[in-house]
C-alpha cells in the first residue's frame, strides 16, 4: 500500500507540468476470491513513467499509461475499474490471455494421432478463444518479480475444454525502459496438444472511450491473408493482399476502404481477419499512429500471423473506466498468432505441441510519438 501510494505521488508530480495526472486503478477493486484462488491487481512501472496494471484474473492488462507528442499520458486499453466489471461484461475478452487457442477452431473439432477431439462450442457451432471457460476466465498463480515485471503460471489440466493433455504456462509481462510492453509466453506439456496462444487488448491510441480508431495509420507487413467464410472460419487458401481492402503493406488510415464492396469484410462486418506476416524470426508485424495524439505503437513479434480486429462488435452501452462509453469501432485488437483453425488446415504452420518441446512466443507493443 505504502509503495501504490508512493508511486501515485511520483507520477502525480512528474505529470503536473501537463496538468495531466494518472488516475491508477485502486487494487482493493480487485481483491477477491475466485475458484478458490486469489484474486490482485499489480502495477508495473518503467523509468520513463510508463504504467500498466494486470489482475491475475484473465491474465489482463487493466490499464496502460503511454505519453502523447506533448508528454501528456492517457490510458490506451478499454477495461474496467473494478473486477465486477469484467465478470459482468458482453465482452469477455478485455485484455485478457488467450488459451489454449486463440481464435477459431471449426466446429470444434479436430483430429489428432488417430483421436478425434471435441471442443467447447461457444462462437455459434464453433470454438473461439480457448473456449466456454478458457485462460481469459482463470486465475493464475502470480509473482511480481520486480518492479516492472510480472510472471504469470497457469496448469490447464488434461481434458479442460476438451484439449488433451496436461499444459504447463508461464507467461511474463515486462514494461521495459524502451517503452515496450513485452509478453513472453512458454509452455510444455505431457501429450501432443494445439496451442495458440495470444494477447487480446482493446487499443485505442487517443485513449480509451474517446472517439472512434477509423482515423488511426495502420500499416501490416503481410503481403497475404487468409480468407474466411461466413463464421470467420479460413478457407485454406492464402491469398494476396494486392488490389484488396487489406493492402496496409503502405500506412494507410483503417476507414480508407471499410465501405468497400467486398464479400470478406462483409464476412468479418469490417476487418476481423489473419494476416500471413512477411518474413521470420523475430520481426515488426504492424505499426498504427493516432495522427492527432502522435501516439505510435509497434507489434513485433516471432508469430507467423496477426489477426486484426477492428471492434465491431463493441456497443455503446458498454461502460468501461471512468464511465466512459465503449462504442462501436471505438477500438482496436492487434493480436500475434499462428492462423486461425489451423488444426483443421494442413497448409497451414502447424499449431500441435509435442511431448518434451518447449512452446515459446514473443509480443511486444514498443510506443513512440510522432511528432
Amino acid at each position: 500500500m505504502i509503495y501504490l501510494l508512493l508511486l501515485l505521488a511520483t507520477l502525480n508530480v512528474s505529470c503536473q507540468k501537463n496538468q495531466k495526472k494518472l488516475k491508477l486503478i485502486h487494487k482493493q477493486n480487485f481483491e477477491s476470491t475466485i475458484d478458490g484462488k486469489q484474486v490482485h491487481l499489480f502495477t508495473l512501472t518503467n523509468k520513463n513513467n510508463l504504467v500498466t496494471q494486470i489482475t491475475n484474473y484473465g491474465g489482463r492488462v487493466v490499464s496502460l499509461w503511454v505519453p502523447d507528442k506533448f508528454g501528456n499520458f492517457e490510458d490506451i486499453v478499454l477495461g474496467y475499474d473494478t473486477l465486477e466489471g469484467y465478470l459482468q461484461s458482453n465482452e469477455i475478452y478485455f485484455g485478457a490471455l488467450i488459451g489454449r487457442y486463440g481464435n477459431r477452431i471449426a466446429k470444434g473439432k479436430f483430429s489428432l494421432n488417430d483421436s478425434t477431439y471435441n471442443l467447447a462450442t461457444n462462437n455459434q457451432d464453433n470454438h473461439l478463444h480457448g473456449g466456454k471457460k478458457g485462460f481469459h476466465n482463470v486465475v493464475w498463480d502470480a509473482k511480481q518479480i520486480s518492479d516492472s515485471a510480472l510472471e504469470l503460471k497457469y496448469l490447464s489440466k488434461d481434458g479442460e475444454e476438451g484439449y488433451p493433455g496436461n499444459l504447463y504456462v508461464t507467461v511474463v509481462y515486462k514494461l521495459t525502459d524502451h517503452n515496450e510492453l513485452e509478453i513472453n509466453y512458454t509452455a510444455s506439456t505431457d501429450r501432443a496438444t494445439p496451442i495458440n496462444l495470444t494477447h487480446h487488448s482493446f487499443f485505442n491510441l487517443n485513449g480509451a472511450g474517446k472517439g472512434k480508431i477509423n482515423d488511426h495509420i495502420l500499416q501490416i507487413n503481410a503481403s497475404h491473408y487468409t480468407p474466411i467464410i461466413a463464421g470467420l472460419i479460413p478457407t485454406g487458401i492464402i491469398e494476396t493482399v494486392n488490389n484488396t481492402p487489406f493492402d496496409f503493406r503502405a500506412p494507410t488510415p483503417i476507414a480508407r476502404h471499410l465501405n468497400d464492396k467486398n464479400q470478406q469484410l462483409k464476412y468479418g462486418f469490417g476487418y476481423d481477419h489473419n494476416f500471413v506476416l512477411d518474413g521470420s524470426g523475430l520481426k515488426v508485424a504492424a505499426v498504427i499512429v493516432e495522427p492527432n495524439s502522435g501516439r505510435k505503437m509497434k507489434v513485433i513479434t516471432n508469430e507467423p500471423g496477426l489477426q486484426f480486429y477492428g471492434g465491431n462488435f463493441l456497443d455503446e452501452k458498454d461502460i468501461g473506466k471512468g464511465k466512459n462509453s465503449y462504442g462501436y469501432r471505438s477500438a482496436f485488437c492487434l493480436e500475434t498468432q499462428h492462423f486461425p483453425d489451423s488444426p483443421n488446415q494442413s497448409n497451414f504452420p502447424s499449431t500441435i505441441l509435442n511431448i518434451y518441446n518447449q512452446y515459446t512466443s514473443i509480443c511486444i507493443y514498443k510506443f513512440e510519438v510522432k511528432n
